[in-house]
This record gives C-alpha cells, structure tokens and sequence, in this order.
C-alpha cells in the first residue's frame, strides 16, 4: 500500500454523532488550474448529543495546502494545531466559533476525479462520498448538514458559466475575471457540494410544478453535444411529473441544472440543484447512441432527479446507510421507467442484471450486506448489492404493504425526517407504523449478506395440493450462520391447459405467502395437480430450486400471464440444453426440441416484440458459469455457441422472415419500435451463429444503411463476433466516421474487447491505440471491463495471458485513479470458483499487483478477494 500505511477499517458498530454541528458554510473559490485557492468560513457549536466529545476541533483534508487558518478572526498560533494523517487538529476551541481557512489546490493535477478537477478544460466537482475533504477542511461524514453560500470566481473569456447548488443571488466583474454567488436555502451534507466552471452550450426549458411554481431547466454541455440534449430534458420532465403524481413530491428550487462531463467515475451525482452527469448518462442521439443508450438516459436522469428527496432532503447519518438512499431511488426509478415502457420487460432486464452480477457478488468473496458493518474505503461500496439488491429489499416491502399503504409510508418517511440524515431502520419503522405488520425478521435483509435459496417440493393428493418452502441463505465472508428471513413469495397455480386456478377460499388467481421459517408448508385444494407459478414477478432476490419438468417449463412459457415468469421458464430450459451439452449430448437434438416453444413465441412476437427477444435470448456465458463451481470458461463458450448455431440453422427460415418483419423503415424511439428493433437483432444474431451463406455481406450492408446507432452497431457486432472477412472494413469505416465522438468510440472499443476472439495481446494493443486515454473512465471501463466481464474465454485463458495483462493494467490505471481500479479488480472475484490451474495462474497475477505498491482502494479490493477464497 502507498506510503506502507494500512487502510483503518470503520465499524458501524463505533458510530458517534459528529463533536461539532457546522450551521452556515460560506465557499469562496478563486479558480487557477494548478493553484485554486479555497476559503472557507464556518459556522461550528458543539453537538448537544455530544456530552464525551474531545476538546480539539478535528477536520478532514486530502492533499490540501494550508495558507491561513483563523477563529472568530484571530490568526491561529501554529502551536495550537496540526495538519497530520489527513487530519487538521485545532487545540482548545471555544464552544462555538467562526472558523475560516483558506487552502491551495491543484485542479488540473486531480486525476482521481474525487474533489475538484478538470474535465476538458472545464472546472468540476464530485465529492460522493468522500471528495469534499480533497477540497477544503470539513467533518467530511453525511451527518452534518449546513446551509452552503458559495462565490466562484474565474477568468471571464475561459470560463463564462459559474455555477454551484441552490439559487443565483449575485454576479460581478473583477477586470478580466468575475464572479458569481450561489445561495442554497436548505442544509445539505457536503457530499452534495457542486460547482462547475467553463464554456457550455445550454438547452434551457421549464416545467411548472402542481403548486403553479415555474422551475428553470438547464442542461449543459460542450458546444458540439448541444443537439443530444433533448431527449435528457423530455425525460427530465416526465421524471418530475412522475414524482409527483405517484409520490407526492414537488421540486423545491427556482432552478434544476444538469451539467454533462467526459471525465467521471460515476454515472451521474444527485448533488443539490446541480446534477453533474457522465456524458454517457445525458447525451443521447440516434446517429450515435443505441436505445439501450437512450433508455439509459431516460432511467439515470429520473434516478438523479429522485435523489432530491430520496436523498437530498433526507439524506443518510453515515455511509453504512447508503443503501437507504441508493436502494430506495433505484427502485423508484425502476418503477418509472416501468411505467413509461412495459413493466414486464423492464422486471425481466433488471431481474437478469441482478441474477447475472449481483447474485454473483453475493455468492463470492466481495459478499456483503446492503447495511455492511465495515469497510476500509467507502467507494469500493458503490456496488449492485447496495443498489440493486436494495432495490429489491424496498421492493418486497411494498410488495408486503401495497402500493396504497407503501405510499403512506414513504409519506410519513418524508415529512418525519425531511431535512434530517437518517437509517435504514428509520425507514423500515414507518413501514412497520403504517402497516401494522411486525417486520422485525424482515429487517435481516439490511445485515444479512448472501443470496437465500427456497427449496420447493410439492404434492397432490386427493384434492390438496402441498408446496412444502425451505429457506437455506450460504455462508459468506464474516457470516458463517445466518437466520430466516421473511421472503414474499408470489404464487399462482395453472391447470394442465394453462388456465390459473383460485389459491383461496375468495377466488383469488394469486397469492403471497410470507416465508419466515426455515422450512414451512402451504396447502391449496386443486381437482387436479397444477403447474406452480412460483416467484411472480421476482417477488424476492433468491434462487429458486424447484424441479421443473421441460413439459411444466413449457406450459408456464406458453400460458402464463407473468413475464418474469414467461422469461424464466426459457432461460430454465436453455440453461438445461446447454448443461446437456456440455455432457455430450447432441447440440443439433436438443435445438430440435426447443424450436417448438421457440415458434410459439415468435408466431406472437407482434405482440410484443421486446418480451419477445428478451424470452428467445440465451443466457449470457456470465450467467451459465454461476451454475458450476469450479466453472470451465472454454467449455461453457462452446456449448452456448453451438446450441445457439444449431437454433440459428433449425429455424433459419423463421430468422429470415423475423428480420424482414421487424426491420422497420422509420426510425422512433418509442417503445414498440425499441421491442421491433431489438427482436429484429435477435434473428439477425441467430442467422450469424447459424453461419448463413452470405450473411457477412448483408450486415456489412445493414451496418452501411442504418439510420441509427442501434443497428449499425448491432451489424459491427455480429461482423467482428463472428469473424466475418468484412469485420476489417466495417471497423475502419466506424473508426474514420466516428473518431472525434467519445461515447461512439467507446462502442468500438467494447466491441472489439468482447470477442472472443480477441487474445490478450490484441487487447493490449487496443489500449496502445491513439484514442485510448488512461485519464478517461469510460474509456478505460470499454476495453477492461469489457474484457474482463463479457470475454470470459479471453480473460479466463488457459495460460493465465488474460490475468496477467489485467494485473498490469490495474497497477498503472491505480497510480492515476484508485476509484476505477479497485471497481475493475473486482473481476477478481471469481478466484474461488475456478478449476486448480486457472486459481494458479489468478493467485500469481494478484500477487504481482499486491507487491506494486497499491492504493487503499485497491488494496481493500485484492485482500477480500484472497481472504474468501
């Protein structure tokens, strides 16, 4: 670890509320690329809960330079305090005091992108979670919540556009330089601090609330980006329109600003009045951004827009608590985006993402809960089990409540704490308050770590028919034992022509049984044995361990109403055909068979053609590999693609006829049209697995003709995945088009770090290319993230080539951003699950980047992953 300190871990357990309360904060910024100087005056007084607080002031600071420090001011004495271990310790201060510093920084040298720094030639900020200390001295922890004045001053001509939280109140000239003050009336944590200074290109809207109040809306981004912002701003709209109508919550400012930046290690930043995005999060176009892309946008914008009371205006009292925020935005923007599409298809994508990544995290060395009790970096937490999984555990609680009385609840959770940083168990307690249901074993979700797996059996006799639930949750790092957890689970019963059967005594079609035993049994009267619809709706994050027969599987894929269900059913029968495979049984049999549910699906697809792509997917080879332990990458690899050539050939007249039909001439971007697209590139990549004379000649065709980035880069795609001769051209004419667009170029990265084709020394040669930039994010997350996570066969090489580059690419990406590093290296995880050799070769390739002298972020990262293997 750099400068050999070790990383101090932080228990929840040893909370305190903080020694001092800061009121008012008042920023005075005076910006010079290497040399900024910050002056800050704050408010203090003594925390009254806290009576055993020290009698020194402390304050947090990274890499800052002290030039004056005073109280109520009178210029310190050097005696009376010191600046050691990123600590600034002032002896003897009075009970309450105005404490004013001014500090010197170097935006322009900030390559970790956590603080102040600069993107393009623009100032910016990004202080979650721990980035504000890196600015000036402040009790840098989410439970000191004050209200911010800021003043930016900057050279007029370089940097016209001065912005920070909360309402412009002032503006002036100084010469060549000027100045502009921000007034932010309600009492936010720093982490939500912002400013961005630079020249911007505007896209400026309104949007009256349901009180008659006229909120300015503001997008901005660099001069050329200024035609991909409507589509940020349309959603930003409907987001603010959503919250009201379904939550109740009314925008609180004069102003609502979004600001787009290229260099960023998130996706977007919730701070107050003032979001600042990753350009990948607000740019959208369709010459250059695929409808993934632009539902990424519409889902982010909503997310970000979200935080301002699920987050903002009740924000967490520490970071063990970030899943109160994440969790419950995340599912709230979930629930929009369902809302503005099909919530069938929006359940099933992000079912899948939890499944495939964080079911993985959970089962592996980097477990941890969604309310963890420790950790040495805070932003190596920013993880799917924080965010999604605690969606998920948000969700179950209003699938247990209801949406009329989940309402109620979040209703009494806004006004109870607004303004306050609050717990995950705050949250909880209005659920219980309204509700009246005892949620004390639900609770466990928030501490407990690792996925629960429900064991079902089931019987039928003389009319009754017995689904007998066992619960069982895994061992994982730090939690040998675990305890029941109350699991909704949603059930319906079909008969043998698919038709649903009551579940009670009121006629009911659906039932939630509440599991909170370790083995329990529910009864049901049915003439006849049924069909078990288990789990609707993904109604809890657990696996699912019933044995399905292929006949139940296809009964549920053709009849039942539940998409979850629908969707599950087909990757159950896939995830079969592939395993048999693998057991040498006949690929070419095995299509034959699945064809006819296949058929089924597609004969209705006009319906919905999205859920119908979704259902005609293969799981992914990420996904296929959880299910072996130890798992063989290259086997894997070769059943999926020959069960999935053998599809393409059994029903290559189908993929014809489905390309034909769904390739519509006019480009929208409405839902239907996504779902059009979307099953029009399934066939297109069942006809390229299927080998299909000539068919390198038509993508290259198709990718020559589009009218949007979907499809051109669903073309370039199948061209160089399957290693088309026409692959070189299309590259070519995609990198000659697209060189000066970032975003578009970091799809031409990706696509090539995920074939599987591609060895390790053709990725290190991607990361040679001109365009690469070790400084940039998402460039580096397109070709090593990629690589590690959707090249398996490539990173997981027999040889260890794959680790190898990966170990070295860490070390030198982790001297210029440990934040993106120690994320990346989570790839590491799966060293457990994998067969003696490969463990060898990864345990030798994490051993070389542990002796290059790591970050903290890193070093936490590679510790967990050695220590639960």
């Amino acid at each position: 670890m750099r400068d050999n300190q070790a990383a101090k871990t932080i228990h929840l357990s040893d909370y305190k509320p903080p020694a001092f309360l800061i009121d008012t904060v008042e920023l005075d910024f005076d910006l010079y690329p290497q040399a900024t100087l910050v002056t800050a005056t704050l408010a203090l007084r003594r925390n009254p809960l806290r009576l055993d607080g020290p009698s020194e002031c402390i304050l947090d600071g990274e890499e800052l330079s002290l030039r004056a420090i005073s109280i109520n001011g009178v210029a310190v004495p050097e005696a009376d305090y010191r600046y050691e271990e990123e600590r600034l310790i002032i002896e003897r201060v009075p009970d309450v005091f105005i404490l004013r510093t001014t500090v010197e920084i170097s935006p322009q040298d900030n390559s970790a992108l956590d603080g102040l720094y600069m993107s393009n030639g623009m100032y910016c900020t990004q202080c979650e979670a721990e980035g504000f200390r890196r600015i000036t001295f402040f009790p840098d922890r989410p439970d000191v919540l004050s209200k911010f004045t800021t003043t930016v001053r900057a050279d007029k001509s370089e940097y016209p556009l001065l912005l920070s939280n909360g309402n412009p109140v002032a503006d002036g000239d100084e010469g060549e330089r000027h100045w502009a003050r921000w007034e932010d009336p309600f009492a936010k944590p720093c982490y939500l601090f912002a400013l961005v200074a630079g020249n911007l290109a505007c896209l400026e809207d309104s949007f009256v609330t349901c009180s008659g109040r006229e909120v300015a809306l503001r997008i901005f981004a660099e001069q050329r980006d200024l035609d991909k912002l409507d589509h940020a701003m349309d959603s930003l709209k409907r987001s603010m329109r959503w919250d009201e109508e379904v939550y109740g919550r009314e925008y609180d400012l004069d102003i609502y600003m979004i600001v787009a930046v290229s260099h960023f290690n998130m996706g977007a930043m919730e701070n107050k009045g003032l979001n600042i995005f990753n350009t990948a999060c607000v740019l959208a176009h369709p010459q250059t951004t695929t409808d993934a892309g632009f539902q990424r946008v519409e889902s982010v914008v909503a997310h970000e827009y979200f935080h301002n009371w699920s987050g903002n205006r009740v924000t967490c009292r520490d970071w063990f608590q970030l899943s109160l925020k994440e969790g419950f935005t995340v599912f709230r923007d979930q629930s929009f985006s369902a809302d503005m599409h099909s919530f069938s298809v929006n359940r099933v994508e992000d079912v899948n993402l939890l499944r495939t990544v964080q079911f993985a995290e959970d089962g592996g060395p980097m477990a941890h809960a969604i309310r963890p009790d420790a950790y040495q970096k805070i932003d190596n937490f920013y993880t799917v089990t924080i965010y999604e999984k605690g969606a998920e555990v948000v969700r179950m609680q209003y699938n247990l409540l209801g949406a009329e009385k989940f309402r109620a609840a979040t209703d009494l959770y806004f006004s109870r704490f607004d303004g306050q940083a609050v717990t995950c168990d705050d949250f909880v307690d209005c659920m219980e308050d309204v509700s009246g249901i005892d949620l004390s074993r639900f609770r466990r979700w928030y501490s407990q770590a690792g996925t629960p797996t429900l064991t079902v059996e089931d019987d039928w006799c003389d009319g009754v028919y017995t689904l007998r639930i066992q619960q069982h949750t895994p061992p994982t790092p730090g939690q040998p034992e675990k305890q029941p957890l109350l699991i909704p689970v949603s059930v319906a019963l079909l008969d043998e022509f698919g038709q649903k059967l009551p579940v009670n005594d009121a006629g009911d079609e659906q039932r939630v049984l509440f599991v909170d035993q370790a083995d329990q049994t529910y009864r049901f009267e049915a003439a006849s044995r049924p069909v078990p619809s288990l789990l609707r709706g993904f109604s809890a994050p657990v696996h699912l361990a019933y044995a399905y027969s292929s006949e139940q599987l296809a009964c549920l894929l053709a009849h039942d109403d539940d998409g979850f269900v629908r969707w599950n059913s087909g990757q159950q029968l896939f995830h079969s055909a592939i395993s048999r495979i693998i057991d040498g049984e006949d690929a070419a049999v095995l299509a034959a068979e699945l064809s006819v549910p296949m058929l089924a699906v597609l004969a209705q697809a006009e319906v919905d053609p999205a859920g119908a792509a979704l259902i005609l997917t293969l799981p992914s080879e990420a996904a296929i590999s959880e299910r072996y332990t130890p798992f063989n990458p290259q086997a894997i690899h070769r059943a999926r693609a020959l069960l999935e050539k053998e599809l393409g050939l059994v029903m290559i007249k189908q993929w014809h006829f489905a390309t034909e039909t769904f390739s519509d001439v006019s480009y929208e971007t409405n839902a239907l049209s996504i779902g059009r697209r979307s099953l029009c590139v399934r066939a297109m990549t069942y006809r390229a697995a299927a080998n299909e004379e000539g068919f390198g000649g038509s993508l290259l065709q198709c990718f020559s003709a589009a009218d949007n980035m979907t499809m051109r880069l669903a073309s370039l795609r199948l061209l160089v995945w399957h290693s088309y001769k026409q692959a070189a051209i299309a590259l070519e004419q995609f990198e000659t088009e697209w060189r000066e667009e970032p975003l578009v170029m970091d799809q031409w990265f990706a696509v090539q770090a995920a074939s599987p084709d591609a060895s390790a020394q053709e990725i290190k040669v991607l990361m040679e290319h001109e365009l690469f930039d070790w400084r940039l994010p998402n460039r580096v997350r397109a070709v090593l993230s990629t690589f590690a996570s959707s090249n398996l066969v490539s990173f997981h090489h027999q040889e260890g080539f794959g680790y190898q580059l990966f170990s070295e690419s860490l070390s030198r990406l982790d001297k210029i951003n440990p934040q993106i590093a120690a994320r990346l290296a989570g790839a590491f995880a799966s060293l457990p699950r994998l067969e003696a050799a490969q463990q060898a070769h990864m345990r030798a390739a994490i051993g070389d980047l542990q002796s290059g002298n790591c970050s903290a972020n890193l070093q936490e990262v590679v510790l967990r992953v050695m220590a639960g293997e």
